[in-house]
């Protein structure tokens, strides 16, 4: 099994700065892709930014130029840099990941999230 494990929320000023961890750890032969998500009260889940394995990025056109996701292998973990934080950005922030547990089996799942919140 793989376990998902978020860190790095908090209380933040407009214009303020965040880093997001998330951790994976279990039978982990190898991660594909690890993306960030967050879901604003009210609102639907939406992708923020996403990673592959060979380190190609992606952002939602909010975050871009401010966000900043990256990925360190050896510890399984995905980080999410954020800079020049909105009021906007405030939400639960989850990681998901596709996990490679063996040959030919994939694991994707969720971590518990971390809350961000942005005041004005």
């Amino acid at each position: 099994q793989v376990q998902l494990v978020e860190s790095g929320g908090g209380l933040v000023q407009a214009g303020g700065s965040l880093r997001l961890s998330c951790a994976a750890s279990g039978s982990i032969f190898s991660i594909n892709s690890m993306d960030w998500y967050r879901q604003a009260p009210g609102k639907q889940r939406e992708l923020v930014a996403g990673i592959t394995s060979d380190g190609r990025t992606d952002y939602t056109h909010s975050v871009k130029g401010r966000f900043t996701i990256s990925r360190d292998n050896a510890k399984n973990t995905v980080y999410l840099q954020m800079n020049s934080l909105k009021p906007e950005d405030t939400g639960v922030y989850s990681c998901n990941a596709d996990v490679a547990v063996g040959p030919g089996t994939t694991w994707n799942g969720w971590g518990q999230g971390t809350q961000v919140t942005v005041s004005s």
